[in-house]
């Protein structure tokens, strides 16, 4: 009876792996210990390591990384800011994960022609640059890279972005986001974006361009934003035309 109720050797240790995962012993984005040292932990032949391994890279739980070994995998979060215009932080909070953002960079600059044509504005005129890393718990998630008109925001340097919402404080300035247009690409990770984001350079990024209107459709921000590709999904929803 013993011999007809044993599992394949692979299939515990799979089992062992997954139960692991779901634990929290391993959490989402760490390393799993090395095959070899897996070898050890379980008393088994290395092939029998990497077909446990496998089966869980394929069902999603595990992920190869290059010059990296092999981490458990992000479970996405679903991004529906493509149809609702909503701050990163509320829909973090709605989601019941816990934002945080670091300021990378803000500072007056001179807008080139990209950012006047997006802004509506001269080539040269002064915008503010904001660069944004958001998180969600511990994870970065985003690479926001925001510009907006100096002339029509006198004294706006002086919000701290790591705590103030940039949607609120541009009401507060009675310039409310009435409408958003965004476009997206897929893209490669640059070395410096992978750095920021924690991923390899060549992973793709979801990049999204998006110019936000006030009153009067006038363009108040224009923003780059990079989303990592391994963790974020998008959900874009359609109306049928009237």
């Amino acid at each position: 009876m013993n011999h007809i109720n044993k599992m394949p050797r692979h299939l515990t240790i799979q089992q062992d792996l997954l139960k692991k995962i779901q634990s929290g012993v391993y959490s989402q984005g760490q390393l799993i210990p090395k095959e070899c040292e897996l070898t050890e932990i379980y008393q088994v032949s290395r092939p029998t390591v990497r077909q446990a391994i496998q089966q869980l890279v394929n069902d999603g739980y595990l992920e190869r990384r290059k010059r990296r070994g092999t981490i458990v995998k992000q479970q996405k979060i679903s991004q529906e800011f493509t149809h609702i215009i909503e701050s990163y932080d509320s829909e973090m909070n709605r989601k019941g994960l816990h934002p945080k953002t670091k300021v990378l960079t803000f500072k007056l600059d001179k807008a080139n022609a990209d950012i006047a044509n997006n802004l509506q504005i001269n080539e040269y005129e002064d915008v503010y640059k904001l660069v944004r890393l958001r998180y969600a718990e511990s994870k970065p998630v985003v690479l926001v890279t925001t510009y907006l008109p100096a002339k029509l925001l006198p004294n706006f340097i002086n919000n701290d972005f790591t705590q103030e919402k940039l949607y609120s404080v541009l009401q507060k300035m009675d310039f409310p986001i009435l409408q958003i247009r965004r476009k997206l690409e897929v893209l490669k990770a640059d070395e410096t974006t992978g750095d920021l984001l924690d991923i390899e350079a060549g992973d793709p990024i979801f990049y999204f361009h998006s110019i936000a209107f006030t009153n009067d459709r006038i363009p108040i921000e224009y923003s780059i934003s990079k989303y990592r590709g391994d963790i974020n999904s998008f959900v874009f929803e359609l109306n049928h035309a009237s």
